[in-house]
């Protein structure tokens, strides 16, 4: 098996800069998702590492080799590389039935037949489609074609699996039930997994890691617990956590107290790190289950109310300001006193974006 390291890799299209110096090092037998909206540049990154595009700039290691460096115009082909992509179109053979599209890429190697129906057979078993191998795609469901997919990977013992949003194109109860399975098997397998997603769920129950990306360069790397709870600026603390958290604009008064124009918010615990920000702009970051009803706290009226089970997400207003939170018992149209758990708040700086506390 093998890592995959990145360093200093840009992507340019023509003016259009994709991807802007990328320093990766993917862990051995690691899951390392790649998580960011439209456009953000991960797919461009893993199509770097599978070889269908040559970086502008930057090396790319699997292992200890090297197989791209733009400084010496080499690039390794993609056949070479020894890795397997999975993708969101399943990109199966629509004339070849599941045991060919699983046997095809041994085929190719010239692996002999009896070993080619034992491996077929037995990554079948794994992946629990040994009774539809005589089926051809058209006659598959959206997790039985994801599964032939995944088994044509498989099969080539890859050092490396790159896999493309390949849950997207399933309904939400078969997404859930394929990434436990996909999760099981990658472990089991011990392959080294790069997984690009924009589905933020997704990624915080598969990876080891979270690479967060956005305008082609990244943001955060962390295990998801921890780009939950320390988000470095403002777009990974908006991006990551459903509902989102609230963002709220502020200024620092001389007294280290955030006065947002509705509310003055003064702890100690702000009032230590705020301290060189006086009278500037910041951003008072609060997560939606971290606000709690309060009687000694600021009053906000319920415009809006969405249940899910036992809790219910409440969209609150004072004023010409907004809050999202997640209360057990809450009205539509009441008012309400809420305050926040002073040791879950995030401060950020307005310019720059980034996390002051």
């Amino acid at each position: 098996m093998a890592g995959v390291k990145l360093v200093g890799v840009s992507k340019r299209f023509g003016k259009f800069t994709a991807v802007k110096n990328i320093n990766i090092h993917v862990r051995d037998r690691e899951f390392l998702v790649m998580l960011g909206p439209s456009g953000c540049g991960k797919t461009t990154i893993l199509r770097i590492i599978a070889g269908l595009e040559k970086p502008s700039t930057g090396q790319v290691y699997i292992g200890d080799e090297i197989v791209a460096d733009a400084d010496r115009d080499y690039h390794l082909p993609p056949k070479d590389r020894d890795v397997a992509m999975v993708f969101q179109s399943y990109a199966l053979y629509p004339h070849m039935n599941v045991y060919q599209n699983i046997a095809f890429p041994l085929q190719l190697r010239k692996v002999p037949k009896e070993e080619i129906d034992r491996v077929v057979k037995d990554v079948a078993d794994l992946l629990g489609i040994r009774d539809i191998l005589h089926k051809k795609p058209s006659e598959l469901s959206g997790g039985q074609r994801q599964r032939v997919a995944l088994g044509r990977a498989i099969v080539r013992q890859p050092r490396v699996f790159l896999m493309d949003e390949p849950l997207s194109n399933l309904d939400a109860k078969l997404r859930i039930k394929m990434r436990m399975e996909l999760r099981k098997l990658q472990k089991e397998l011990g392959i080294t997994t790069i997984y690009v997603t924009h589905d933020q769920m997704e990624a915080m129950t598969m990876g080891d890691r979270i690479v967060v990306m956005n305008n082609g360069k990244i943001q955060q790397i962390g295990e998801p617990g921890e780009i939950y709870r320390k988000p470095v600026n403002t777009f990974v603390a908006g991006f990551i956590g459903s509902p989102p958290m609230n963002l709220i604009d502020a200024t620092v008064t001389e007294d280290g107290a955030l006065d947002t124009g509705e509310f003055r918010l003064k702890i100690p615990e702000i009032a230590d790190v705020v301290g060189d920000y006086v009278g500037e702009d910041v951003v008072l970051g609060v997560r939606p289950e971290d606000v709690f009803r309060d009687e000694n706290g600021i009053e906000f009226r319920v415009e809006a109310v969405e249940p899910f089970g036992n809790i219910k997400v409440a969209y609150l207003r004072r004023g010409d300001l907004s809050l999202t939170a997640q209360l057990p018992e809450v009205y539509e149209g009441e008012n309400l006193k809420v305050s926040f758990r002073t040791d879950k708040i995030h401060v950020f700086d307005k310019k720059t974006g980034k996390a002051i506390m």
